[in-house]
C-alpha cells in the first residue's frame, strides 16, 4: 500500500477549515499513503465524545484526497501513545488540539515513531498541532516573551510564557501554524529571537510543507503548497548585533529550511 517508503515523506499543514481547499491540501498525503490506505488518525481525546467526533470530522477531509480507511488512534488526555497500535496502518495523519496535549502524549514514544516514520519512510501528515509536534524543538504555545506579550493571550494554549519543548524530531526546524489568522508569526520570532530554537516556519491556515528526500538533493526538500504563505523565521548576525529575518514564500516556492 504505503508507496512513501522509499524516502521521507512528511506533510504539514498550518490549520484551517475551507472544504474547497481539502482535497488539493491531503491529496500529496493520500497518494504517498497508497490507494485504499489505511490511515491512523490520532487525537486525543478530552472526553465527552470529542474524539469521536473529531475523528469523524478528520476522517471525511481525508477521504476528500483519495480513497483511504482512517483508523481511529484516540489517545485520552494525559495518558502517553503506544506506537504499537500502528502495526496494520500504512500512514500516520496527527490531528489539531491543545498543542501541549500532543507533545506530552508523544513525548515517550519519540524514538520509535522515528524508526517508523523519518527511517521506515511511514508517510506522516501533521495538521495544527500534529505539524507543531513534528519538530525537533516544539513550539506548544504561550503567549509572553519574558512577560511581555508578543501574540494574542487566546493563542496561548493554556500557557502563560512561551514554551519550546522535545517534539517528533521529523524535521530540524520548529513549526507554528495559524499564523496570519491567529497572530502566531510573532510567537516564533520571539521562540528565535530569544534563543529558544534556532530556526522555524510559521504555516498560514490551508497552507502545507511537503517535505521530501529528492534523488541528488543534499538535504530534503521543503516545497510550500497551499493557498496561505510559509514563513521562515532565523536568526541573522550581523555588524549591529543579533536579529531575527523573516521570509515569506508561496505556493511551488522552495524553502531552503535544512
Amino acid at each position: 500500500m504505503n508507496s512513501g517508503r522509499n524516502g521521507t515523506r512528511i506533510h504539514l499543514v498550518g490549520g484551517g477549515r475551507d472544504e474547497a481547499v481539502a482535497p488539493a491540501l491531503y491529496g500529496p498525503f493520500l497518494r504517498d499513503a497508497g490507494e485504499g490506505a489505511r490511515i491512523g488518525v490520532l487525537l486525543v481525546d478530552e472526553g465527552d465524545g470529542d474524539g469521536a467526533t473529531r475523528f469523524e470530522r478528520f476522517a471525511g477531509v481525508l477521504r476528500t484526497g483519495g480513497a483511504c480507511v482512517p483508523v481511529p488512534l484516540l489517545v485520552p488526555v494525559g495518558e502517553r501513545f503506544d506506537p504499537a497500535l500502528l502495526d496494520g496502518v500504512d500512514a500516520l495523519f496527527v490531528g489539531g488540539g491543545l498543542t501541549p496535549a500532543y507533545q506530552e502524549a508523544l513525548a515517550g514514544c519519540r524514538e520509535a515513531l522515528t524508526d517508523l516514520l523519518r527511517e521506515g519512510g511511514m508517510p506522516y501528515a501533521g495538521f495544527s498541532a500534529g505539524a507543531a509536534v513534528a519538530a525537533r524543538d516544539a513550539v506548544v504555545g504561550g503567549w509572553l516573551g519574558d512577560g511581555v506579550p508578543v501574540c494574542p493571550e487566546d493563542t496561548a494554549e493554556d500557557l502563560e510564557e512561551v514554551e519550546v519543548r522535545p517534539g517528533l524530531g521529523l524535521v530540524p526546524f520548529s513549526v507554528d501554524v495559524h499564523a496570519a489568522q491567529w497572530g502566531t508569526l510573532a510567537r516564533l520570532v520571539s521562540a528565535v529571537g530569544r534563543g529558544l530554537t534556532a530556526s522555524g516556519i510559521a504555516l498560514d491556515e490551508n497552507t502545507a510543507l511537503r517535505i521530501a528526500a529528492e534523488p541528488g538533493a543534499a538535504a530534503p526538500v521543503v516545497r510550500v503548497d497551499g493557498v496561505g504563505r510559509a514563513h521562515l523565521v532565523r536568526r541573522e548576525t550581523d555588524g549591529d548585533g543579533d536579529g531575527v529575518v523573516v521570509r515569506s514564500y508561496r505556493a511551488g516556492a522552495v524553502v531552503r529550511a535544512w
